[in-house]
């Protein structure tokens, strides 16, 4: 399925040496990746506990020119808004899941763009993606992110009928950033985008591999594969 935007590579900093993350984001950028993927969780929304505002501070002065993608797992994402832009973060990802209605998303989406950031919205496997379509159409969103495995822990198996919710957001958005997470790897990159997925977030399959650059080559190549 043809669409409009590039393949983006953004790895999980979920996946890396926690002690090395300043060294570790320099060289997967230097490796090829696009973004940086960075899964913040409150220990609340999701039963686990990783990173937030000030481990971003701290890691911002030595990747200043990369893209932070960052994915909140969190019960409260307005609280977050704040703090996010004050480390220069560039994409701030909520959870629908998160928010009361649709009232509250649409809130949340105008306060991100106001403080500088683009607007990500993410859905988990038991959400469809049909939930998310109005806040595209009405423009309040840069990106949607579809979760193929609960939320909360890297390494899961990569599920192919949540990935398919990524077609149904194709069809209706050429354009749209469709973001795609959860068990990524060079045997499941074709049929997330086959799908429609082109920003590609993949943490063991790229920090576990023995050969990093050529990890994220080989998944862009899945991606671009299918917008040729």
């Amino acid at each position: 399925m043809k669409f409009g935007n590039r393949a983006i590579i953004s790895p999980s900093l979920l996946s890396c040496d926690f002690a090395r993350m300043a060294d570790e984001s320099r060289k997967v950028i230097e490796c090829g990746a696009d973004w940086l993927h960075l899964d913040v969780m409150d220990g609340h929304f999701v039963p686990n506990l990783t990173f937030g505002a000030p481990v971003l501070a701290s890691l911002r002065p030595h990747v200043p020119e990369a893209y932070f993608d960052v994915h909140l797992m969190v019960s409260n994402p307005r609280d977050y808004v704040e703090p996010m832009a004050k480390v220069k973060t560039n994409m701030f990802t909520f959870h629908v899941e998160a928010c009361a209605g649709e009232a509250e998303v649409e809130t949340l989406c105008a306060e991100v763009r106001k403080a500088g950031m683009e607007v990500g919205v993410a859905i988990k496997p038991g959400t469809s993606a049909e939930s998310v379509c109005a806040f595209v159409e009405k423009g309040l969103v840069d990106m949607v992110l579809v979760m193929t495995v609960e939320p909360g822990f890297g390494g899961q198996k990569f599920n192919p009928d949540a990935a398919k919710k990524a077609a149904t957001l194709r069809a209706k958005f050429p354009d749209l950033k469709i973001q795609v997470d959860g068990g990524l790897a060079p045997s499941t990159i074709e049929i997330a985008a086959e799908a429609g997925a082109n920003v590609i977030v993949a943490g063991s399959s790229v920090f576990g591999s023995d050969d990093w650059t050529r990890a994220i080559e080989t998944l862009r190549a899945g991606v671009t594969k299918f917008n040729e």
